[in-house]
């Protein structure tokens, strides 16, 4: 229940730093009644969100673990079940895309598995709200695009998702890998600490002038002008195809939740 009501500290930081930033009245105000809600969130116990999400866990599994007495997965929703049953959090899973019959208990999870070497268990868990990841995009570019091509689709993303994705955002971006994995690594991406910086010199450049350029697109807290519309953009990569370059750009608002634990 804990990351439904409290944020990881890297992101409460890239909150503060960015109420500090920011230059327009109103969004001054906002991101006060953003603050004001984290401590009323935390005070009681209670959701930052009414939209509590669909649960995304990542599990990186050492190959000399053996799991015993049972199914990691079936585990996993259990875990996930419980969770929305005794902090009371809004159920928001549907078991089919078209028929929308409700599971009500925001099962089953999204799992992803990273097989790794050594013998430890690491779970990650981040539970995505849908007004954000609505205005989430992936595009295939050409080769030819090149950088440039990289850069055009998160500026057009973001300045699409205007006020929709409840700025200010946290930004996962993926590049490379194929259709599938390049969306992985955009969601991965957003697990990643905000003060952190990626060990790839032209990634770790891109990551800071993409953020300069998103908060210069004036969209700012709520949607309603300013200079900060986004507190944090992480670039994860992956060899890819020599005729193709996917991007994915994975939106979050500022209620960018996620915790990791070593079991």
């Amino acid at each position: 229940m804990s990351v439904n009501v409290e944020l990881s500290e890297d992101v409460k930081n890239a909150l503060i730093n960015g109420s500090n930033n920011e230059e327009s009245d109103t969004g001054k105000q906002v991101f006060a009644q953003l603050k004001e809600n984290l401590r009323i969130a935390k005070e009681n116990q209670i959701p930052i969100c009414q939209d509590t999400g669909m649960t995304v866990v990542f599990l990186k599994i050492g190959q000399d673990v053996h799991i015993v007495g049972g199914s990691i997965e079936d585990a996993v929703n259990e875990g996930v079940r419980r969770g929305y049953a005794d902090g009371f959090l809004r159920k928001s899973v549907v078991r089919d895309p078209i028929e929308r019959e409700n599971t009500k208990d925001n099962t089953p999870a999204v799992i992803h598995y990273e097989i790794v070497p050594g013998d430890e268990f690491i779970i990650t868990v981040a539970p995505k709200g849908f007004g954000s990841e609505n205005m989430s995009r992936l595009v295939m570019l050409k080769p030819a695009d090149g950088i440039e091509g990289v850069k055009q689709v998160i500026l057009d993303t973001v300045a699409a998702a205007g006020p929709n994705a409840c700025p200010p955002m946290v930004i996962g971006v993926g590049v490379g890998g194929t259709f599938e994995k390049c969306a992985i690594l955009a969601k991965k991406a957003l697990t990643r600490s905000i003060d952190s910086e990626s060990e790839i010199p032209w990634v770790r450049d891109l990551e800071k002038e993409m953020l300069e350029k998103v908060n210069k697109l004036g969209l700012g807290p709520g949607g309603l002008g300013g200079r900060v519309t986004a507190i944090g953009l992480n670039i994860e990569t992956y060899p890819t195809h020599i005729a193709g370059l996917p991007v994915a750009v994975n939106i979050c608002c500022h209620v960018n939740r996620h915790i990791s634990q070593k079991l």
